[in-house]
């Protein structure tokens, strides 16, 4: 089943403050977003932790993109697990944002993985100086041992990390029962839907970007593989 959400106008969001008013942020976690959009400034001249050209739509291209998420799963939102979480895009902006909420503190810890070292370096500083807790694995999620130390989730994501079906794979052991998986899409999210059924099974909502008129968010369900493969799913 494949169903598409009413569409709606993008938000426009160049400053913090547009940022703060489109997604109704306290000051505490407007704090902590600036402190991290700091950090990625300076750690952007020797680490390419983001497309150079972006850095100037930093609020809308990385920072609301990341939070839109948030209202596409209801409460409570549980363990979130991130992968390939690069920068922190979504899953660091999740994790602020979730820890400015009422009861956020005591929520389940956000875990992000990521293999590169540098990048998960610059993850681990962000969550210092904001003083956010999160998890950092700094691993490939492919491994087995990795696999092994994450137990189902929530929630998994993924943004511009792969193919939808190769994340259906990746993100298949972190399924069980009521697990959503939560991917950003661009323009061809129809079709790279299509083609994951050719590998599994799985239910699939897509919902209009808030930050880009043509892309979507797909939210995958229940996956399932058709033949023998890795893919293992948690109906």
């Amino acid at each position: 089943m494949t169903g598409e959400s009413e569409s709606c106008r993008p938000v426009a969001v160049a400053t913090a403050d547009d940022f703060a008013e489109a997604f109704d942020v306290s000051r505490e976690s407007m704090a902590r977003l600036e402190a991290y959009e700091g950090l990625l400034r300076r750690w952007q001249k020797t680490i390419n932790l983001v497309a150079p050209r972006t850095l100037d739509e930093i609020w809308q291209r990385h920072f609301a993109d990341s939070a839109q998420l948030i209202d596409l799963v209801e409460e409570p939102l549980g363990r979130w697990v991130d992968l390939g979480s690069g920068a922190g895009f979504p899953g660091l902006v999740i994790a602020i944002l979730r820890h400015g909420l009422p009861g956020g503190a005591e929520a389940p810890r956000v875990t992000l993985v990521e293999s590169d070292t540098r990048k998960a370096a610059f993850l681990t500083e962000v969550a210092r100086q904001t003083a956010v807790p999160v998890d950092i694995v700094a691993r490939r999620i492919e491994l087995v041992s990795t696999q092994g130390r994450l137990a189902p989730a929530r929630i998994v994501s993924a943004r511009a990390l792969a193919p939808l079906g190769r994340l259906i794979e990746l993100a298949a052991p972190l399924f069980g029962p009521g697990t959503i998986g939560v991917f950003p899409k661009g323009r061809e999210a129809a079709h790279e839907i299509a083609e994951a059924r050719r590998a599994s099974d799985f239910e699939a909502r897509l919902v209009p970007s808030r930050t880009d008129a043509e892309a979507r968010i797909v939210l995958i369900t229940n996956p399932v593989a058709r033949t023998g493969g890795a893919i293992e799913g948690g109906r």
